[in-house]
């Protein structure tokens, strides 16, 4: 294996999350998309640019405001360096639509014109463009965003009646590392954060929503009896943890999900870290502790999000003592039945012990440099600090986004150096990072407990 930069160890805090990557877009009356070019419609400021309209940052949950002091502008280093990157990713566009990462087999191949076009990689590259921007109807990069869209929804289309991945193609890079059915985990995600934006009157909506089913369909078909997916790759327990994120999303623009497949997915990532004695379940993980912390934090933080916000208003309310501490008894004099109370004190607990695990030095090195598992895990905890409403995700971002500019190549793309070393997925990744920044209002919603 060999060894290149090292990506420093990244401050994690609390967070909680339900779905990888996805955002919301809040419609008009008429339907309209409403994205935003945070690069077109920017000022200048001391601190860096800030959007001056477009993606304004309105209610959360239960008529409350976001604290405008949570929001960071993005600085001019990161903005550059986003454009260099956005700039690269065109360019890797194939005359089909679509983006690829290659073969596990020809890993040293890192002119993405030299592999063929795959599913997941093309909607990692997707979301990376709507996050910076675009939609299929506005922005920079609307029509390398569309092909890639129409090549996505034909894949999909082109699939055989109960399979459960969308794709042909075996031996990818990403397959072979996360998993034979990862394509479809991706594709579902991007096809529920695509239906979060454009809006149900948009020409498109009907066939996305239509793509979306199916993609569930294959998810919940292709879930073990314990909650993981079939198929699993070096790392299976990521191609797991973005499957039940994707769930969550799909749930959320209204697709045709089974509850219990959910909560097996959830209570499966959670499984994998013991609370009481810090254990953390590698097997499923490549052995790495960053894989498995990642995916157990990310799936058991939204149930981690309601547990504090709920415990903290029965504190206001005088339903329980201002220092209780959050326990099943606590969780019951808050409101929920004791098996409730249990199942939610467990996903508390494990969520605050997997993120002090996943924010050490040594955890995060690795293997003392990055492949695209390790841009995946780093994503997966920036979204869960910006859903966790946890102000430690300011100190995050100012880190991760410094490192990554600082490892970025000077063609404007990144690459992995063990395992994913795709030059397009991991570039699509950095940018995902890089911006997350730009959903914080779409991020705090997929976390927003809803009171009755």
């Amino acid at each position: 294996m060999r060894k290149y930069l090292i990506l420093p160890a990244l401050l994690v805090a609390t967070g909680a999350v339900t779905a990888l990557i996805s955002f919301r877009q809040a419609k008009t009356s008429a339907g309209t998309p409403q994205g935003h070019d945070h690069h077109a419609d920017a000022v200048q400021t001391s601190g860096g640019r800030e959007p001056t309209h477009g993606c304004v940052f309105k209610t959360v949950y239960e008529g409350e405001g976001l604290d405008t002091a949570f929001v960071i502008p993005t600085p001019d280093h990161v903005l550059r360096s986003e454009q260099r990157g956005l700039q690269w990713l065109v360019r890797a566009q194939a005359p089909n639509g679509g983006f690829g990462s290659g073969t596990h087999a020809r890993q040293d191949i890192m002119d993405p014109h030299a592999v063929n076009t795959d599913p997941a990689t093309t909607a990692m590259v997707a979301m990376a463009m709507m996050r910076l921007g675009s939609t299929l109807d506005r922005g920079a990069h609307a029509e390398p965003l569309k092909r890639a869209t129409t090549y996505i929804l034909e894949q999909v289309e082109q699939s055989p009646k109960n399979a459960v991945n969308i794709t042909a193609l075996t031996g990818t890079q990403i397959q072979t590392k996360l998993g034979v059915n990862i394509d479809v985990a991706l594709t579902a995600q991007f096809l529920s954060n695509l239906l979060a934006r454009i809006g149900e009157q948009h020409g498109s909506y009907l066939r996305a929503k239509r793509a979306l089913n199916t993609c569930v369909g294959m998810i919940q078909r292709a879930q073990n009896s314990d909650g993981s997916v079939q198929g699993d790759g070096w790392a299976g327990v990521l191609q797991s943890s973005f499957a039940a994120s994707a769930l969550e999303s799909a749930r959320g623009v209204g697709a045709e999900v089974d509850e219990e497949a959910l909560r097996l997915a959830r209570d499966y990532q959670r499984s994998n870290f013991d609370a009481n004695t810090g254990t953390v379940a590698t097997e499923r993980a490549a052995g790495v502790t960053l894989y498995a912390v990642s995916s157990s934090t990310r799936n058991s933080a939204a149930q981690a999000r309601e547990v504090s916000e709920r415990v903290e208003r029965a504190k206001k309310e005088g339903k329980v003592d201002r220092d209780a501490q959050v326990d099943s008894k606590t969780l019951e004099a808050v409101g929920y039945t004791p098996a409730e109370a249990e199942k939610m004190n467990a996903a508390y607990q494990v969520y605050n012990a997997a993120k002090q695990r996943a924010q050490d030095e040594r955890v995060i090195t690795g293997f003392g440099n990055n492949g695209g598992e390790e841009f995946l895990s780093f994503l997966q905890t920036g979204e869960s600090l910006v859903i966790a409403r946890d102000q430690g995700w300011k100190n995050w971002y100012g880190q991760t986004t410094k490192r990554l500019v600082d490892i970025q190549n000077q063609d404007g793309s990144w690459n992995g150096h063990h395992c994913i070393t795709s030059p397009v997925f991991c570039t699509a990744t950095s940018l995902l990072i890089l911006s997350v920044n730009n959903d914080i209002e779409h991020l705090l919603a997929q976390g927003a407990v809803k009171y009755k």
